[in-house]
């Protein structure tokens, strides 16, 4: 009875209350501009977890490795790109051209080089080009969430490939299978299973953390879009509440396929009264 109460009061203040502006919100939420904020904040999502997901399940493995170097190397990257916030990466990537103005290719030093023989004027460049060309604010936003997103993928896949029974591992080294052979074949697919529903997590955090691209800058992502067109119309907040209507419907059609994906990856692993359950159907 208190929950219809709550949910009638809901309603009727999305009914009644003017300061949402509907109509505003449903004649701006659908402009090109916001729709291609929507293909960006899509592509962005997609284009940081397929090299998160590479690069995490590359750091994993290295992280297992039974060279020590390796291993290091792998913790050290972990440690970084997990304990710096996303917001403070993509603003220093933001910001990388202080370093660099341009970057070039070619010999190093070659004014050095030339003073030494009496040539001054010696350039030894072969190509150079704007830092801030070749590090687009699309780019630049792209790698900082996929090197942080490959520190959690890697905690993600070496948890995965840690739930695989020792046993066959050893089974497969004793059958002589080389250790990329027994990654590919034996540990990986297994650990998919566990793999698979953290991933799918990930893919909607990262969706939601697109919004974020705005300290590199990105001005053509969703929220920047809507953003833009509040402070444009006066009506900032019927503009918030269209950036949390978009958001939820991309992270509804994510759910969804993130649940089929589970389902799919845990075939055959269902719980012991499950198996009982199916016997007994068999049986009648």
């Amino acid at each position: 009875m208190v929950i219809a109460i709550l949910t009638a009061m809901f309603i009727h203040l999305l009914v009644s209350n003017k300061a949402f502006q509907w109509r505003l919100m449903v004649d701006n939420m659908f402009t090109p501009p916001v729709l291609r904020g929507v293909v960006t904040t899509l592509e962005l999502t997609l284009a940081s977890m397929a090299i998160g997901i590479v690069l995490g399940t590359i750091v994993a493995v290295m992280r297992l490795s039974p060279n020590p170097i390796l291993a290091a190397v792998a913790w050290l990257y972990t440690w970084f790109f997990r304990a710096v916030p996303r917001l403070v990466l993509l603003t220093l990537a933001g910001n990388l051209g202080i370093l660099w103005a341009r970057i070039e290719v070619g010999v190093p030093f070659d004014t050095q080089i030339g003073a030494l023989f009496g040539i001054h004027d010696l350039h030894m460049r072969i190509f150079g080009i704007s830092a801030l060309e070749l590090l687009s604010g699309f780019l630049a936003g792209m790698l900082a969430l996929a090197l942080s997103e490959g520190a959690y993928m890697a905690e993600i896949v070496r948890a995965g490939m840690n739930s695989i029974d020792t046993g066959q591992t050893e089974a497969a080294q004793a059958l002589g299978m080389r250790r990329p052979l027994l990654l590919r074949r034996i540990l990986l697919p297994q650990a998919m299973r566990v793999i698979v529903p953290p991933t799918g997590n990930e893919v909607i955090a990262m969706l939601k953390d697109t919004s974020l691209v705005i300290a590199v800058p990105i001005n053509s992502e969703l929220f920047f879009q809507l953003q833009q067109i509040g402070n444009r119309t006066y009506a900032v907040f019927p503009m918030l509440v269209a950036a949390c209507l978009w958001y939820l419907a991309m992270t509804s059609v994510l759910m969804v396929g993130q649940y089929f994906l589970e389902r799919r990856f845990s075939r055959g692993h269902g719980t012991p009264r499950e198996g009982r359950v199916r016997t007994g159907m068999v049986n009648k």
